[in-house]
């Protein structure tokens, strides 16, 4: 549906050049909910504007259900766009118009029968479950209901692409989940293809099916969205990660000459097995559980525990040895006043 091909984008800054986006190349399935994800600056926002040529390349070539729209201008890029709708940070609505009319708007914009106006927004006010909003400005909504009615107004002409732009950064948890339950079901009832950027990685790991990493301006990783939080390649995918997936060793924490502190990560259906109570019955080691958490994504479990083993250096290293085995990766921490190494 969407594919672009070895983009550049190059901004002047006082005489100067500076590459916003370096050789970008991305393939986006039709249907799906594709994430961009780095740090503000990264060249997320001008690289998914490249998408409906709001940012035009310096070189490379932006494909659109199979047509070649880099060069497109006038109407024929005004035809395109219609089929293309975006959301932004800050919502964009018209302060003096009401919600039933700020969606109206982008109706009457793309010359929709009067007859049908109604019809069709108070089809998308229930699709965002504002019907009872209609006739309330923006002033008076809450910044998750304002970005609800972006969403409302971006569909109104039936688009087949979705682009967010920062689209939950304003919002607080609760309207960010409201914006992921909605988008997801949007997008399972009508498989729109959604292009969403984000530095927030709860919302990657609750709402994306594939994700792409931009670290200065260059596309550093790309993967499905479970495979990037197990297994993150790049020092930039690890350190958005590790931020979500984070345990600390606590920092009174001391281990003597013959107890081990261990990271142990878990996936799949193996996040389930029972390892430490086969550990503690099997080996003569005593084991602590210091810390742990499940994520799911995509309702995939990702477990990660703390644990310390204490016992001689032979049990532990049989123990060790042991749980090796049986989870997807295992980490000697250092604490403090003791030393450690990865495995």
């Amino acid at each position: 549906m969407i594919v672009l091909d070895n983009i550049n984008v190059v901004f002047k800054q006082k005489g100067r050049k500076l590459n916003a986006v370096e050789n970008a190349s991305l393939s986006i399935a039709k249907g799906e909910i594709f994430g961009i994800v780095g740090p503000s600056g990264a060249g997320k926002s001008t690289l998914v504007r490249v998408i409906n040529l709001l940012q035009p390349p310096a070189s490379g070539n932006v494909i659109v259900g199979g047509q070649n729209i880099t060069r497109f201008k006038g109407a024929e890029l005004r035809k395109v766009r219609l089929r293309i709708g975006m959301i932004f940070q800050h919502f964009n609505l018209i302060s003096g118009a009401t919600v039933y009319h700020n969606i109206a708007f982008a109706l009457k914009a793309n010359n929709c029968p009067k007859e049908k106006i109604h019809t069709r927004v108070t089809e998308l006010l229930a699709q965002v479950n504002l019907s009872d909003k209609a006739q309330v400005y923006p002033a008076n909504l809450s910044g998750g209901q304002k970005q609800r009615v972006a969403i409302a107004r971006a569909l109104a002409n039936d688009p087949e692409i979705l682009l967010c732009d920062e689209a939950t950064s304003a919002l607080d948890l609760e309207n960010t989940e409201e914006i992921i339950r909605i988008l997801r079901r949007i997008n399972r009832e009508n498989p729109i293809t959604i292009v969403f950027i984000t530095h927030e990685m709860d919302v990657a790991k609750k709402l994306f099916d594939r994700i792409a990493v931009m670290a200065e301006g260059k596309i550093v990783e790309t993967g499905d969205t479970y495979q990037v939080f197990t297994e993150p390649q790049h020092p930039m995918t690890r350190s958005l990660v590790e931020r979500v997936l984070n345990i600390e060793v606590p920092e009174n924490l001391v281990t003597g000459p013959d107890e081990v502190l261990l990271k142990i990560t878990y996936t799949g259906e193996r996040a389930y097995d029972p390892v430490i109570s086969r550990v503690s019955k099997d080996f003569d080691v005593l084991v602590d559980i210091l810390h742990g958490k499940i994520e799911y994504i995509h309702g995939k479990p990702l477990g990660i525990l703390l644990i310390k083993l204490s016992g001689t250096p032979e049990e532990t290293a049989k123990a060790k040895a042991y749980i090796a085995g049986q989870v997807f990766k295992i980490e000697e921490l250092a604490a403090h006043g003791h030393g450690g190494a990865s495995r």
